[in-house]
């Protein structure tokens, strides 16, 4: 399981023109589902993500986990894309719909996340804080 973490001001998600979740300061976490994921790389990704310190303390150093700030997570297969040979990516290391959405649901549930519409084509908007932009997996 692989996680796109970005430290957000804001953050929404757009489906069909309409606004699905949007989100104040916090994190917009863009989630793949590996073939060989299960509920332990879920559980074991979600608690990384929500212990990672990557807001400002009082000194203005980077030692603050997530707290009482938002999270916003969007489905993202393409992390697991690989463009290694040739020029289109091929995604075989994705896991398939039905595995992969349950899991993406226990991890947004998890963390308590605001979610965008698994398998929708979707519009993400955000102001990237810092930039802080960090790549976790599980």
């Amino acid at each position: 399981m692989r996680a796109l973490v970005q430290r957000v001001s804001q953050a929404a998600v757009d489906v069909e023109g309409d606004r699905v979740a949007q989100i104040g300061p916090g994190m917009l976490v863009l989630l793949g589902v590996g073939v060989d994921d299960g509920e332990e790389q879920a559980d074991r990704l979600a608690d990384k993500v929500a212990k990672l310190r990557i807001f400002d303390d009082s000194e203005g150093r980077m030692n603050e986990p997530l707290g009482e700030r938002e999270i916003l997570c969007v489905s993202q297969f393409t992390l697991y894309g690989d463009a290694r040979k040739g020029n289109r990516p091929s995604y075989t290391e994705a896991a398939r719909p039905e595995v992969a959405e349950p899991l993406y649901d226990r991890f947004c549930e998890r963390l308590g996340a605001q979610k965008g519409v698994f398998g929708a084509c979707m519009g993400v908007a955000l102001i990237n804080d810092g930039p802080v932009t960090l790549m976790v997996e599980a």
